[in-house]
């Protein structure tokens, strides 16, 4: 007879198998013959929890695997971001290692404006991955006379290219709404705009014919005050009624100097025709706050005030830095002002001047000695002397004085002068509008000259080459002198921090300030943000190793 029996112990059950009875069956702890073993619905439940811890805990460790790889990875992409723009500095540091030297040398070491051997994918650090040898290519756009972006070049921009904002109230002083005319020839700017600005850095509350003062902005939600005073940015302009991004920057949203096919259509901005172009970085590619030009002879001396009171001082200064006989007459036309009479005059002075007379008039620019004569009573002598001008008014000969002028003398005792323009580099859209420039002179002047420094012929250094080459009268380079310049001394460029390999960049803006030595960074911003803004074949790597 087959029995079944069964004893539960301990989570287990104990059942009798099919085997032959054996009567009796031994008690918990012992063997029992014949019987099997089965897993209990208890034993189950820990099986599944541990499958459940290990589960969990495989998943933790793999979190926390890619999480350490996540932080391994940024930590490296901040390092090297931090290395793109240690690269872009350095290329602020060169340049301003090479704008320190002087005009000659950086003539001979290809000079600022267009030099690629220099400025463009200097190796900063070496080595044999490309995704770690890193460079630097400083970049500037590269404009044609009209002012239309023609790409890039490797170079710096000379500020003095651009309207300087800051300075645009002294046109005023020059010609009546000076100020305003300048501002028209911007495209698509109007009186009404253009008298809103010049209303916002002026320091008084009367609004002009077309502008707005406090009385306006005090009615927009929210209110707030004109500055009545100078533009800290650029920027600043868009508080201005009337003036919006589109107007300011244009299409250009990189801010790369052009266009790229992924930003939008500059064909028409706000009413604008931009058919042409001019207008793909807005009016900021036409503005500045920044330039600035010494005032100072070539090799950093101070130049002979003219104006000064003292006569023996001056005669003095003039004498051993343009000769006795340009002293000589200087002194006289300062004592006695410009003779009108008749009569001819002498044209070496043969006397001794009497230095204590005081002077009688002032110059308001070294023109002023151009083509005068003076009469002048010398030490000794009972009749009066009147002396032609060592300085004729005829454009082929006044480029020999009008150089040792330019270089040693000067009527405005600053040893800087802000915002003028530069007419060997400025386009056509910002000389238009300077006061007294017409049609044919503007055209002359595009036509001949050459905006590279290192190609410029002799002379052309000052802006009274305009008058020593025929394209402008005497008295038109008067009008045209207070409003343009032949150089400046302040530039700007974009500073591009990259490796060959691709990977992290950096772009920075910088503004260098050569008027003091070394040179100063007027103005510094990060632009990595918006990208690299140009193709890593275009700044300069070796194509072998471009990995992407």
């Amino acid at each position: 007879m087959r029995q079944r029996c069964s004893l539960r112990t301990s989570g287990w059950t104990l059942r009798m198998g099919k085997g032959p009875s054996i009567g009796h069956w031994k008690r918990c702890g012992r063997r029992i013959e014949g019987f099997l073993i089965r897993p209990g619905r208890s034993a189950g439940m820990v099986l599944i929890l541990v499958l459940v811890v290990v589960a969990l805990l495989s998943l933790a460790a793999l979190s926390f695997s890619q999480w350490m790889l996540a932080e391994r990875e940024a930590a490296e992409l901040a390092v090297r971001q931090s290395q793109a723009q240690a690269l872009a500095d350095s290329g602020i540091e060169m340049a301003r290692l090479f704008l320190a030297l002087d005009s000659a040398d950086q003539n001979e070491a290809g000079g600022w404006y267009e030099n690629p051997d220099y400025f463009r994918a200097r190796v900063i650090r070496d080595d044999t991955d490309p995704r770690y040898r890193g460079r630097f290519t400083v970049v500037s756009p590269a404009v044609d006379d009209l002012g239309l972006r023609q790409g890039i070049r490797f170079g710096l921009e000379d500020e003095s290219t651009k309207l300087n904002l800051n300075t645009l109230l002294l046109a005023d002083e020059y010609a009546e709404n000076g100020a305003r005319q300048i501002l028209l020839a911007l495209p698509g700017m109007t009186e009404e705009i253009a008298d809103a600005i010049l209303d916002w850095i002026d320091p008084d509350n009367e609004p002009r014919e077309y502008g707005a003062e406090a009385d306006y902005y005090a009615l927009l939600d929210p209110p707030y005050l004109p500055k009545n005073g100078p533009l800290e940015s650029i920027e600043e302009l868009l508080l201005v009624r009337g003036v919006t991004p589109a107007l300011l920057f244009g299409a250009d949203a990189n801010r790369n100097g052009m266009v790229d096919s992924d930003e939008p259509p500059a064909d028409s901005i706000e009413g604008v025709d931009n058919i042409d172009g001019v207008m793909d970085s807005g009016w900021s590619a036409y503005l500045t706050l920044y330039s600035m030009e010494l005032n100072v002879r070539p090799d950093g001396r101070p130049k002979v005030y003219l104006n000064q009171d003292n006569m023996e001082q001056l005669y003095k200064e003039l004498e051993e830095a343009v000769g006795q006989a340009y002293a000589t007459f200087i002194v006289a036309y300062r004592q006695n002002g410009p003779y009108t009479g008749s009569q001819r005059g002498q044209a070496i002075p043969t006397g001794q001047l009497d230095l204590s007379k005081p002077a009688k008039v002032k110059l308001s620019q070294v023109l002023d000695l151009v083509g005068v004569r003076v009469q002048v009573t010398f030490q000794g002598d009972d009749r009066p002397t009147v002396l032609e001008s060592p300085f004729p008014d005829a454009p082929v000969v006044s480029g020999v004085y009008l150089k040792v002028l330019m270089e040693n003398t000067t009527v405005n005792p600053s040893p800087l002068i802000p915002g003028r323009i530069n007419i060997n580099q400025a386009p056509r859209i910002v000389l238009a509008g300077i006061p007294g420039m017409t049609e044919d002179i503007l055209q002359e002047i595009l036509s001949r000259r050459h905006k590279n420094p290192v190609d410029r012929p002799e002379g052309r250094e000052y802006e009274t080459w305009i008058y020593t080459e025929g394209i402008v009268t005497l008295a038109e380079m008067k009008a045209l002198m207070p409003f343009i310049t032949g150089g400046g001394h302040v530039f700007r460029g974009q500073f591009v921090g990259y490796f060959d390999g691709g990977g992290p960049s950096a772009r920075l803006e910088a503004i260098l300030d050569t008027t003091v030595r070394p040179a100063r960074i007027l103005f510094w911003r990060n632009l990595s943000h918006l990208g690299r803004g140009y193709p890593l074949e275009t700044l300069g790597v070796e194509l072998d190793t471009l990995l992407w």
